[in-house]
C-alpha cells in the first residue's frame, strides 16, 4: 500500500497517484483539505511502529504502507481554515493531525519520500553548500554578509553577482544591479546571500533512487522560474544527456543527503566545470516532465512500489 499526502489536484502528487493506477499498486490518498474526516494513531512497541490511519471512514493499517509521498502544503494556509482564530479547536486538531503524520513519517518503516530530517538542509543554503562540497561538487563563490562594504569589494573583484535568500524560503534570483548597489544600507538588518556568476548552462538533474533525469534549460533570465514576469523574458527546456561520472555524482549527493527524491541544480560552464547551487528536497517536477516528456512521475512510483 503506498500513501499519497497532499492536494489531490497539485500536478506533482496527481502525476504519481496517475502511475500508481497504472502500475495496478493500491495507495491511499491523505487530502489534508479534508483533515477533519482524517485520523491518525500509532505506537512503537517491541521495536515496531504500529497503527491506523482513518480517511473518510475508512481504516487501514499502517503497517501495509510501504511507501509515502509526502507533498503538503503548510497546513495554516489551508482555505478550510480561513477565518478560524488562532488556538481553535479546528486548527489545534488539524495541527495536531499533520504534526502525527510527520512524526510517523520519520520513524516509518517504509520508503519515504522524502523524510523531514534530511530535507532540513535546505533550510540554510550555506549548511548545505557544505555538504555539496564534500562530494566533490563545486559550488560559485560565495559571500554571506550583512556588511555593505564587503558587497561592494566582492562585486568589484567579480563584476556580475547574483544575490538570494540564505533560507529555504523560495526567492526569485536576482542580478545585483547599480539600483541594489544604492540600498546595501538595507541588509544590515538581513544578511543576504550573493555568488559570483558563473557562465554556462543551467541544468536541473532529478535523482529518484538510482535514477537520474537531466533538463538543459536555456533562458533569458537570470532566474528562469520567472522567465515569464519578464519583457521578452523566454525559457527553452530539453533533455540533457549527463556524462556516466556526473550521473553518478548526482546520484551520490542526494544519497548523501539522505533524499529519496531530489532537484540539483547545476550549472556547466563552456569549459566543462561543473556547479552546483543547490538541491530541492522537494521538487515540482512536473513542469520539467511536461516539456521534455521524461518519465518522472512514473519513476518516482515504482520507487514508491519498489518498498512493497
Amino acid at each position: 500500500m503506498i500513501l499519497l499526502c497532499g492536494i489531490p489536484t497539485e500536478t506533482p502528487l496527481a502525476l504519481v497517484r496517475e502511475e500508481l493506477v497504472r502500475l495496478s499498486v493500491p495507495h491511499l490518498l491523505f487530502n489534508q483539505r479534508r483533515f477533519a474526516e482524517a485520523d491518525l494513531e500509532f505506537e512503537v512497541a517491541g521495536g515496531e511502529v504500529r497503527g491506523r490511519l482513518s480517511l473518510g471512514g475508512r481504516s487501514s493499517r499502517l503497517e501495509d504502507v510501504r511507501g509515502v509521498y509526502v507533498r503538503l502544503m503548510d497546513d495554516r494556509h489551508l482555505p478550510e481554515l480561513e477565518g478560524e482564530p488562532a488556538g481553535s479547536a479546528p486548527r489545534r486538531r488539524c495541527r495536531a493531525l499533520h504534526d502525527a503524520l510527520a512524526r510517523w513519517c520519520e520513524i516509518a518503516p517504509a520508503r519515504v519520500v522524502n523524510r523531514l530530517a534530511p530535507m532540513g538542509s535546505n533550510g540554510s543554503k550555506p549548511y548545505q553548500a557544505q555538504l555539496i562540497r564534500e562530494q566533490g561538487i563545486g559550488v560559485p563563490e560565495t559571500l554571506i554578509t550583512n556588511d555593505p562594504q564587503a558587497v561592494v569589494e566582492f562585486h568589484a573583484r567579480h563584476g556580475r553577482v547574483i544575490y538570494k535568500s540564505i533560507s529555504g524560503v523560495r526567492s526569485i534570483v536576482q542580478t545585483l544591479g547599480e539600483e541594489d548597489l544604492e540600498r546595501l544600507e538595507h541588509i544590515r538588518w538581513c544578511p543576504v546571500q550573493f555568488q559570483s556568476y558563473v557562465e554556462g548552462t543551467n541544468v536541473r538533474v532529478h535523482t529518484v533512487g538510482g535514477e537520474a533525469f537531466a533538463t538543459a534549460v536555456t533562458t533569458t533570465a537570470t532566474d528562469y522560474r520567472y522567465a515569464h514576469r519578464q519583457r521578452d523574458g523566454r525559457t527553452e527546456l530539453a533533455p540533457f544527456e549527463l556524462s556516466d561520472d556526473l550521473c553518478q555524482r548526482c546520484l551520490r549527493l542526494a544519497e548523501a543527503l539522505g533524499l529519496a527524491f531530489a532537484g540539483i541544480d547545476l550549472k556547466i560552464t563552456p569549459d566543462g566545470e561543473i556547479f552546483c547551487f543547490e538541491v530541492n528536497p522537494s521538487p515540482a517536477y512536473s513542469y520539467y516532465q511536461a516539456n521534455t516528456g521524461q518519465p518522472i512521475a512514473a519513476a518516482v512510483a515504482r520507487y514508491l512500489a519498489g518498498g512493497a
